[in-house]
């Protein structure tokens, strides 16, 4: 009899360990399309072995524990790849709409040699063009009035055209620094919740280790959201949390989740982050909020200080030929308007008030001046403030943003491959496999029906020796 009761009780036991092993098996397949899902095993085990009148018997197998297939070396370098990705594709969005605020096309095919060919088509390029044209045509015919009508209005073009510029530019700056605020906040609820849950695992894994692993999951993939924003790190502590740091400049940790603590918020200064209590400058190199800086501050920055450069050296020097006496009150451009933001066209300056020529009517050499500035050669050497012509050192200025939006795609396609790469290699090793799983599904109901099997039969023998034997 204690023998049936025994084998009756591990039968029991096996029936649920193959459940259980089949809940996990139908829990893995619910989730083949779940990124942020680790795939769960069962862990078999028997519970022990006693000495009983007849001899050893197992006390049964039963279900150990459920194992969560996750690398951590790998999540650490998904996290890494997906920083960079983020930090590349952030400042190829800027450097796109800095190009849109050119308000003209970048052909990169075509971009600047060694003499500076033009890289550029419309846009500035083609109101600067059509400025000192105007002067051409002026030249040839200096006392037609619609010359001069034509000439103030290209002028006023030109000036339009830097002016837009230079705000469409500042706006793409503006907006820049915007999303990086957005992006912050983003950081800062990610920080929380990532607290919060940590705060849940503690709470289940004291005494279990690896208990807790759907909350490992969502934690992993607030990590993986968190890293496209910032390149964190992370510190393992007790009962399954963790840390979440930063590096200063000294290559110090900078805490910004302690266990299931937000130490402090992470703060936009405007030309970084501070983070951590007490504040502290944090240093980071990828993630969407570097890519924005980098893209701010440098390819749309630089465009920014050469077209005030350029403005600076059309004003100067148109003025020095149109008034090479420098009479005050007779220049051509406000000699206040020394940006590509306050270029304009100088107030005494109508139909009536332009000037040829210094001397009769039909006198050209004004005229003239100003016209051969387009194919002056300017050198920075010789105290200019740009090298080449006008022309050239615009279509520079311009080549130069569209290498860097170029060189941006490249990393981006570059880093996405990698990324899906290093992805690819973590499913391999966590993803959920339809084949396996369906493979593990029909072995474990097979099982459970064995057991099933032995139960039914055990049964059956007990119902004989306790109802049936003895009967005549």
């Amino acid at each position: 009899m204690s023998g049936l009761f025994t084998t009756l009780g591990s039968s029991v036991k096996a029936l649920n360990a193959h459940s259980r092993a089949i809940e996990t098996a139908g829990k893995n397949l619910a989730n083949v399309n779940n990124t942020s899902y680790a795939r769960q095993r069962v862990l078999y085990g028997d519970r022990g072995t006693v000495v009983t009148a007849q001899g050893a018997e197992s006390l049964g197998l039963e279900a150990l524990a459920i194992q969560q297939l996750r690398d951590s070396l790998f999540d650490r370098q998904v996290m890494r790849e997906l920083s960079l990705k983020a930090g590349f594709e952030a400042e190829q969005r800027a450097l796109d709409r800095a190009q849109a605020g050119l308000g003209q096309n970048i052909n990169r095919a075509t971009a600047t040699t060694a003499t500076g060919s033009n890289a550029s088509t419309g846009g500035l390029a083609a109101a600067l063009d059509d400025y000192f044209n105007a002067f051409q045509s002026l030249a040839s015919r200096p006392t037609d009035a619609g010359e001069r009508q034509t000439l103030l209005q290209k002028a006023a073009i030109l000036t339009d055209r830097f002016q837009q510029t230079d705000g469409r530019l500042a706006q793409v700056q503006s907006d820049i620094d915007t999303e990086i605020q957005a992006d912050v906040a983003e950081v800062n609820r990610l920080l929380a919740t990532i607290a919060d849950l940590n705060a849940q695992i503690g709470r289940i894994e004291i005494g279990q280790p690896g208990a807790a692993i759907d909350l490992r999951d969502q934690r992993q993939a607030r990590l993986e959201e968190l890293s496209a924003k910032l390149p964190v790190e992370i510190r393992n502590a007790t009962d399954g949390q963790i840390q979440v740091v930063l590096r200063d400049a000294a290559n110090a940790d900078v805490v910004l989740v302690d266990l299931a603590q937000v130490t402090g918020p992470v703060t936009f200064t405007g030309a970084g982050l501070t983070g951590g209590s007490p504040a502290t400058a944090v240093e980071f190199s990828s993630g969407s909020i570097r890519g924005a800086l980098t893209a701010r501050d440098g390819a749309v920055q630089t465009l920014r200080d050469n077209l005030n450069q350029l403005a600076r050296q059309i004003v100067t020097s148109v003025n020095a030929a149109y008034n090479p006496a420098s009479i005050p009150g007779d220049d051509f451009f406000d000699p206040a308007g020394l940006a590509a933001g306050t270029i304009a066209v100088a107030a005494g300056v109508t139909t009536m008030s332009l000037r040829a020529g210094a001397g009769p009517a039909g006198d050209n050499s004004i005229a003239l001046a100003v016209a051969a500035l387009a194919s002056r050669r300017f050198d920075t050497g010789s105290g200019d403030l740009i090298d080449g012509t006008f022309s050239q050192f615009y279509s520079g200025a311009v080549s130069n943003l569209g290498q860097a939006l170029a060189s941006a795609n490249a990393r981006v396609d570059d880093q996405t491959n990698i990324t899906n790469l290093v992805q690819s290699q973590r499913s391999a090793v966590s993803g959920v496999s339809l084949d396996e799983e369906m493979a593990d599904l029909v072995r474990f109901q097979r099982a459970f029906q064995a057991s099933s099997r032995v139960f039914s039969i055990v049964d059956d023998l007990l119902d004989t020796v306790v109802n049936r034997l003895g009967r005549s």
